[in-house]
């Protein structure tokens, strides 16, 4: 009633530079969090990958459940066999080591050499 038609017109208006600027602060929050959060984590993951696949004979291992063994036998991609007891062997799968202590020896391209 006392603000007139015109003044209420050229109020709503916005330019494109302050669009801009209402949403610079999100990209930048969105590029702290992937240098801080997203890349860190992708990289722990790349490396248990390649500690994973690297396991061996003669290894002692540490899985996630607190389990501490020496890996007597690769079953598979998916699985080893280690022994936590003299005696006592057991299967575990790979994505549940959690960190690789002594490594052991290398394996034995050929028995006959």
């Amino acid at each position: 009633m006392f603000i007139s038609p015109a003044y209420a017109q050229a109020a709503a208006g916005g330019d494109t530079n302050s669009m801009l600027m209402s949403l610079l602060p999100f990209a930048l929050i969105f590029v702290i969090m992937y240098f801080l959060i997203l890349k860190p984590q992708q990289k722990k993951v790349k490396d248990h990958a390649e500690m994973v696949k690297n396991i061996r004979r003669g290894d002692t291992i540490v899985t996630n459940g607190g389990l501490v063994g020496k890996v007597t036998k690769v079953v598979d991609d998916d699985q080893v066999e280690m022994e936590i007891s003299d005696g006592v062997r057991i299967r575990q799968l790979r994505q549940m080591v959690s960190a690789v202590r002594t490594k052991g020896e290398p394996a034995k391209e050929n028995a006959a050499s």
